[in-house]
């Protein structure tokens, strides 16, 4: 059975992600920083399993590598989908939010990567990163967030170019707005109505609406298996047409 090592699982994408892995007959270690949302997302299936934490140095990501592996003897793709979101422009953004943003946002998916590399490449494996379409493009008053994300699809490329020949697959979702609790911390933080927070990012869209959390985790599931081999060092836009 395929193992997927999945972060930011407790809820969102992440959840959202565990559930399909899971679903699909995949072995799941969801990884999350709430365990009430954690244990409602293992219930979904026997086939997840839960590690509880932060992922707040290199070492604490090699712990849940090596856990991982402890429980289940191998990994197929590590889904890096942990991230936080901090407004401000360049003159606004504190030296404290601009570096957990960087660590949250990147670091910890290059510790994640750097500690499953052997075990992924063992298993000619893969990567898929959660980015956003504002690595691609730049949103206003988010200069750290789209900094971090834009960083991802670097890390995505670089890392994709280094390990294709060992087999491995790396590649990022760029994802526009996603009706997760990411959203609805934005509306807390611009102190705007959920609803109305909502109905704004929808009628911004091209298309009209924004995506729900399982149709980004059909597309991680969709790069993890056999169907994508010839897919690596990518950026996919899952958006709406936001970024055409």
């Amino acid at each position: 059975m395929k193992v997927a090592l999945i972060t930011g699982a407790s809820s969102g994408i992440g959840a959202a992600a565990a559930i399909e892995f899971a679903d699909a007959g995949w072995s799941v270690m969801a990884a999350g920083r709430d365990p009430g949302r954690l244990e409602e997302v293992a219930v979904a299936s026997e086939n997840i399993a839960t590690w509880e934490g932060d992922l707040d140095t290199a070492e604490t990501c090699d712990e849940l590598v090596a856990e991982t592996i402890d429980e289940f003897g191998r990994i197929d793709c590590l889904v890096n989908c942990a991230g936080i979101l901090v407004r401000g422009n360049a003159a606004d953004t504190s030296d404290d939010d601009w570096r957990d943003t960087m660590h949250i946002n990147l670091d910890v998916p290059f510790y994640l990567s750097r500690a499953a590399l052997p075990f992924l490449l063992d298993t000619a494996g893969s990567i898929v990163n959660i980015a956003s379409d504002w690595g691609l493009r730049a949103g206003a008053d988010h200069v750290a967030y789209c900094t971090s994300k834009g960083g991802l699809i670097m890390l995505t490329r670089a890392m994709a170019k280094d390990h294709a020949r060992g087999g491995l697959r790396v590649n990022a979702i760029c994802p526009g707005d996603v009706d997760t609790p990411m959203l609805v911390t934005e509306a807390e933080l611009v102190e705007e109505d959920i609803d109305e927070f909502l109905a704004d990012a929808a009628e911004d869209s091209p298309n009209g609406r924004i995506a729900e959390p399982g149709e980004v985790a059909s597309l991680v599931l969709y790069l993890a298996s056999d169907a994508a081999r010839h897919i690596t060092g990518t950026a996919i836009s899952i958006d709406g047409g936001a970024t055409a």
